[in-house]
């Protein structure tokens, strides 16, 4: 899949996740817990979002890697769509779907945006 994202776009995505930031601060926390933890695991953005947003993630699951693991990792994402305020965080992502949950996640982690625009293959 290509996800493709203007400038402009990305600066929308920036401003919104910055809103939630700070309007929710504890859903973004666990936000940005979520992100550490896929990237501590190497699992993709892409996995994350598919698991917050309930599609279906078989697509990006993570080839070799352990089914206890990957058990822990959804029961954590889990935890996170529980929030009661995790409405917010299913519409920031539902939103920004076209330029891929990898760009809405790195620039929740405080990636420039112009480093994102353009093209980018969704795996």
């Amino acid at each position: 899949m290509l996800a493709t994202s203007s400038i402009d776009e990305l600066l929308r995505a920036q401003r919104e996740i910055e809103n939630l930031k700070i309007a929710k601060p504890a859903l973004f926390q666990k936000f940005m817990n979520a992100i550490h933890l896929t990237r501590q695991l190497q699992y993709g953005f892409q996995y994350l979002g598919c698991l917050i947003l309930d599609e279906n993630p078989s697509k990006f699951r993570p080839d070799a890697q352990d089914d206890y693991v990957l058990s822990v990792y959804r029961q954590e994402i889990e935890k996170l769509k529980a929030d009661n305020k995790a409405h917010d965080l299913k519409q920031l992502l539902s939103s920004y779907q076209q330029i891929g949950y990898s760009k809405v996640c790195k620039l929740a982690l405080g990636i420039n945006p112009k480093v994102l625009v353009g093209p980018s293959v969704v795996r």
